[in-house]
């Protein structure tokens, strides 16, 4: 038994069903995201547009950044919290052109524990914004930047 151009065909269409699933998938996964908060131009906005409410400041929220960032395109920041069943951890800066820098959805039974780094315009308040059982919890630090990194 050899190869057939029935099971070419078969071969290359499935591997063309694939390759267009792959294709969407990012879509699917676009779907969800709040557009409007990405692009809000003051931090207020964006924290509306992406929880609908205003946090309140809690010693639950553990915020780690430098104090002074040499060089704001690398900021490293840390956001712990206690809290029990966090959702998510939301970080904002408030002066950059775009101050919602990022959300991280937290699963179930997971520790709320995050790094990352982010882009700074220039000297500014970074903000972490915990959401859990739907409600909202923050911290804020000032942070100076030597040299801006949004540019």
């Amino acid at each position: 038994m050899g190869i057939n151009r029935r099971s070419i065909v078969k071969v290359l269409s499935l591997g063309g069903a694939m390759i267009g699933a792959g294709v969407l998938m990012p879509r699917v996964a676009l779907a969800t995201w709040k557009a409007a908060a990405f692009e809000a131009l003051d931090q207020d906005t964006a924290i509306q547009e992406l929880l609908g409410d205003v946090p309140k400041e809690s010693a639950d929220v553990i915020l780690k950044t430098p104090d002074t960032a040499e060089n704001g395109a690398i900021v490293p920041v840390t956001v712990r919290s206690s809290i029990a069943n966090v959702e998510s951890i939301s970080i904002y800066v408030k002066d950059n052109p775009s101050p919602l820098a990022v959300e991280f959805k937290i699963p179930e039974g997971t520790d709320a524990d995050v790094s990352t780094r982010v882009r700074m315009a220039q000297s500014s308040r970074i903000t972490a914004v915990v959401k859990a059982e739907g409600k909202l919890y923050s911290a804020a630090k000032d942070v100076t930047v030597t040299v801006g990194g949004c540019g």
